[in-house]
């Protein structure tokens, strides 16, 4: 038996089944990696997490004073909700 008698049935099989799963895996992981953020990209979510954190900060501040001012205001807004939601 000759060498390329003893190959080609490995050959056919590599070349059907492994080379397009690894093209395919190469290309997919080519892909993902290029998906990351560039810098611009990176400096507007950074821009908008400290909006976030300045808004959260705004609504504490906001539940602090109605905690003072009217201490019963989250009762009753709970009363409220549940009773539009029974009026419904």
């Amino acid at each position: 038996m000759q060498f390329w008698q003893f190959m080609f049935v490995p050959t056919i099989l590599f070349l059907v089944i492994v080379a397009p799963i690894w093209i395919v895996m190469h290309y997919r992981s080519l892909q993902r990696s290029s998906r990351s953020l560039n810098a611009e990209d990176r400096q507007a979510l950074e821009e908008m997490l400290a909006t976030v954190d300045q808004l959260s900060k705004r609504i504490q501040v906001l539940e602090t004073i109605l905690d003072s001012d009217h201490p019963d205001w989250r009762n009753r807004s709970e009363r409220e909700a549940r009773e539009e939601e029974k009026g419904s």
